[in-house]
């Protein structure tokens, strides 16, 4: 599959924020101010937020996510949500390996494989993050970081990953207003659909898409997604402006067609 057929994906990164009364009006005005959208649409909030963002996002192309996921089904694992209770809430997207979840919650690689191989078993849709530190990419160790958390996924048979979306996020542009250049994220994208590649094959690899998360605003959307490699944003900080987010949703770039 050519790259001008991976159609582009923008998803919200909504973190824990926002009440109940926030997050219906920010969904609202999501729905409300879409129009028509060249981009897959989707939306990760939080597990609280679930419900009442789904039943105002009725009848809208924007897909419903979650943050985070447990690998078990069911069980005594207090304060955990299961693949399977995302997906009966009405949820299609999951947050898999955020950096915050890596850092501040020790996640390893392994975990976030069990993560990943739940959320296939249950028929969600996973968006997996990788990305490098400040003091890796400052050792140089970019590559070999990326190229680690890309070999942790695999394994699995390409069928089970045809849902599949990575998000390359450079942890050191995660909130700081930093943000990779385009040819920095241009780099990183080609480095890891050939890492994929390596594993599954040049048509999986070309078929994947690959999102960039870190500080993406409505300022450097346009010139991050005329990169050939790029195929939508992992946003946090400023999906949270609906007048913001929608900007970068209508993202000016060379136009692409296709459809998941």
């Amino acid at each position: 599959m050519s790259a001008n057929l991976r159609r582009p994906l923008i998803a919200g990164n909504w973190k824990m924020n926002l009440d109940l009364r926030q997050s219906v009006e920010l969904a609202r005005a999501l729905k409300d101010g879409l129009g028509q959208a060249g981009a897959e649409v989707a939306v990760c909030v939080p597990f609280t937020s679930i419900a009442v963002v789904g039943e105002v996002l009725k009848g809208s192309p924007i897909r419903l996510g979650a943050q985070d996921l447990h690998w078990e089904k069911e069980g005594a694992y207090t304060g955990e949500v299961s693949a399977g209770q995302l997906l009966d809430a009405g949820c299609r997207y999951v947050i898999i390996g955020h950096s915050e979840r890596r850092r501040y919650f020790h996640e390893s690689d392994e975990v976030v494989r069990k993560k990943l191989k739940a959320a296939l078993a249950a028929g969600l849709w996973p968006i997996v993050c990788v990305g490098e530190t400040l003091e890796e990419r400052e050792r140089q160790q970019t590559f070999n970081v990326l190229k680690r958390q890309v070999e942790a996924l695999a394994g699995l048979a390409p069928a089970e990953l045809s849902s599949l979306v990575i998000a390359y996020e450079p942890v050191w542009a995660i909130g700081t207003g930093k943000t990779a250049t385009p040819e920095q994220a241009q780099e990183a994208h080609l480095f890891i659909r050939n890492a994929v590649a390596g594993h599954y094959g040049k048509d999986f690899a070309q078929a994947l898409r690959l999102l960039y998360g870190g500080s993406v605003k409505a300022e450097n959307i346009d010139s991050l997604m005329a990169q050939p490699d790029l195929d939508g944003a992992l946003v946090g900080g400023e999906s949270l402006k609906p007048v913001s987010f929608l900007r970068i949703i209508h993202f000016q770039a060379p136009a692409r067609s296709g459809a998941r």
